[in-house]
């Protein structure tokens, strides 16, 4: 019966704040139509720099299928490497390809002719990409020019599962939809208990008969339906405006969206527990937050950081999660499958819902 009178309470003070429940509600909407078209680690609009020494018809039709790539932007044309260095110092280019005179020539006797690729790596991820599209185009014109000879060919059709069209959005999307409920269901369960030290209701409460999980359970379970309530908006609008469903089922992830919004809220409200004043709460969430999302393997894979960041993600809530949305969204796992993921998240929400409790004081 108290637990009723508390909830009663708690959504009354979100109901009544009028800044809480436009920001529930825009900001996934905000979120799932912008980020997903600018959170996009593919690189396009490479200014492309040419130094054609063979000036022959394969040299000519080589730039002219480089050139046609999505990728790719033809910004010069220039006679020698140094001025093709110069259009690199000036910004104007980030990559130079050079043929070599003869590239015709060494073509037609069925020989492998020699180009060199010069990226500009001051930026290292463009400078990648740019060197590795280029080496595709150039092997791709390398085939066209085998399958036109007369002789056997080995033809090679790269396949890539779960995400054929190696469409970014499908990536990034699952995780963004972790990166909100951290920030909705973290931020505001630590501004919640600290806020109400600072207005001095909290006084109230400690001089209530009110044990402490109930007070605490009271806290949590708006938070978990708010969580359940972003998940839910938020896989509608990626299924409307991308038409990215999951190839799985949704029971898992809402399984796995409840034990994590229980991870978030618990964290928040420890944090919320021990802080003195909103600004230091909110300063002290922050930092958990950032260290959080940039080793889930939400933006960059886990497997290419360091062994021992590694091994400090395996405490990290969020890699769990963001490996099981992944899994369901294009593979289409089953619980099974996230068995692992499951029961150590299970556990971290409780760590930290038992931890809220417990360092919730009443005097």
């Amino acid at each position: 019966m108290l637990l009723k009178y508390l909830l009663e309470k708690e959504f009354k003070q979100i109901r009544r704040n009028p800044f809480l429940p436009r920001l529930i509600a825009a900001y996934p909407i905000f979120a799932m139509m912008v980020f997903p078209w600018v959170v996009d680690l593919e690189v396009r609009d490479i200014n492309l720099c040419v130094i054609d020494n063979d000036r022959s018809a394969y040299s000519r039709r080589l730039v002219a299928q480089a050139s046609a790539s999505r990728y790719f932007h033809l910004s010069e044309l220039a006679a020698t490497y140094d001025e093709a260095m110069e259009s690199i110092q000036r910004n104007q280019s980030d990559v130079i390809l050079e043929i070599n005179p003869g590239f015709e020539r060494e073509l037609m006797r069925g020989d492998c002719p020699d180009v060199m690729i010069s990226a500009n790596s001051v930026n290292g991820t463009r400078g990648g990409f740019a060197g590795n599209y280029l080496s595709q185009i150039i092997a791709d014109f390398s085939a066209d020019i085998a399958r036109e000879s007369p002789g056997s060919l080995i033809e090679i059709t790269p396949q890539y599962r779960y995400n054929p069209h190696l469409d970014y959005k499908n990536y990034v999307i699952p995780a963004l939809m972790v990166i909100l409920l951290t920030i909705i269901c973290g931020f505001l369960p630590a501004l919640n208990i600290v806020g109400e030290k600072e207005k001095g209701t909290i006084e109230q409460i400690n001089v209530t008969p009110v044990k402490k999980y109930l007070f605490i359970l009271s806290k949590l379970i708006p938070y978990w339906i708010i969580g359940v309530f972003i998940l839910t908006v938020c896989i509608g609008l990626a299924a409307l405006t991308y038409g990215l469903i999951p190839a799985g089922n949704l029971l898992v992830i809402y399984l796995f969206a409840v034990l994590f919004v229980i991870t978030c809220s618990g964290l928040g409200l420890v944090v919320s527990n021990y802080s003195s004043t909103m600004q230091q709460a909110m300063f002290v969430m922050f930092f958990f937050t950032i260290v959080m999302l940039l080793m889930s393997g939400a933006l960059t894979p886990v497997k290419s950081m360091p062994q021992w960041a590694q091994t400090i993600t395996w405490f990290n809530p969020l890699r769990y999660f963001v490996e099981a949305m992944r899994a369901v969204y294009l593979k289409g796992s089953g619980f099974w499958d996230l068995r692992t993921q499951c029961f150590v998240l299970l556990g971290i929400a409780g760590f930290f819902s038992l931890w809220a409790v417990w360092s919730y004081k009443k005097k």
